[in-house]
C-alpha cells in the first residue's frame, strides 16, 4: 500500500528566512517598532501572533498580524527558496505511489503561492495550525510520517499518529530533536529519500 507524508513547511519544504525577515524589517519601519529579525528568523515556527507578542502589547498584536499578512505576498514570497533536498523529498514519496500534504502554521493562502511558486507536487494544503493542532489534518488525510523541523513538529506527528521524521534545518540540532523524541532525525532532507525508501519497504513489509 503506498504511504502517504505529511511535511511542515518553513524551514522543513521552503528556506523563508531571508523574506520573513524582510518582511518584519518592513512592518518595523511602518509601525515605528524595533524589531530584531534576525533573531526571529532563528526561531521560526510558532504562529505569527505569539512571535509579535516579543514586541508589541497585546492589544496591538491583532492589528500588526494583519498588515504582516498584507505585506507578505510582495515582499516575502518572491525570495523564498526550496530547501536542499526537498523537490527530491516530495518526489521520493509521489514515485512511489504516496500522497503528499503540506501542513503549516502559515496560514493558507501564503502557504499556497509558497508551494506553487516552488514547484512542489503536493496533494493537499493544510494553514494556521501549529503542534499538536496539526494532527487532526495528518489523521484525516491518512500520514503515516510527519516531517518538520520544530519540537513542536514532533507533538504534531505525535498527535496525528505518525512516525515524527524530523531535521536539523531549524532551530534544533540533530540531537535536541532526538532528545525531545523524534522517531527519525535527519541532518536535512536530502537525506531523506533513502531513509523512506527503506522504511516504506519494511513499513509494508510489516
Amino acid at each position: 500500500m503506498a504511504t502517504s507524508v505529511g511535511f511542515d513547511l518553513d524551514m522543513t519544504l521552503a528556506d523563508t528566512r531571508i523574506g520573513i525577515a524582510a518582511v518584519y524589517d518592513e512592518l518595523s519601519a511602518r509601525l515605528g517598532v524595533p524589531m530584531d529579525s534576525r533573531a526571529i528568523v532563528a526561531r521560526l515556527g510558532p504562529p505569527l501572533e505569539t512571535e509579535l507578542a516579543n514586541w508589541l502589547p497585546a492589544e496591538e498584536i491583532a492589528a500588526a498580524a494583519d498588515l504582516y499578512r498584507e505585506i507578505y505576498p510582495e515582499v516575502g514570497v518572491p525570495v523564498h527558496v526550496a530547501m536542499a533536498g526537498a523537490h527530491e523529498a516530495v518526489e521520493s514519496v509521489k514515485s512511489r505511489g504516496g500522497r503528499v500534504i503540506v501542513v503549516t502554521g502559515k496560514n493558507l493562502r501564503d502557504a499556497t503561492t509558497t508551494v506553487r511558486r516552488l514547484g512542489f507536487d503536493v496533494d493537499h494544503i493544510v494553514g494556521s495550525v501549529f503542534g499538536a493542532d496539526k494532527g487532526a489534518a495528518l489523521t484525516a488525510f491518512g500520514a503515516a510520517a510527519y516531517v518538520g523541523d520544530h519540537v513542536a513538529d514532533i507533538e504534531a506527528a505525535r498527535a496525528g499518529r505518525a512516525v515524527s521524521v524530523t531535521v536539523a534545518t531549524g532551530p534544533y540540532t540533530v540531537g535536541q530533536l532526538r532528545e525531545h523524541g523524534a522517531d527519525v532525525a535527519l541532518g536535512d532532507l536530502t537525506e531523506f529519500a533513502d531513509w523512506f525508501a527503506g522504511w516504506q519497504q519494511r513499513h509494508e513489509l510489516g
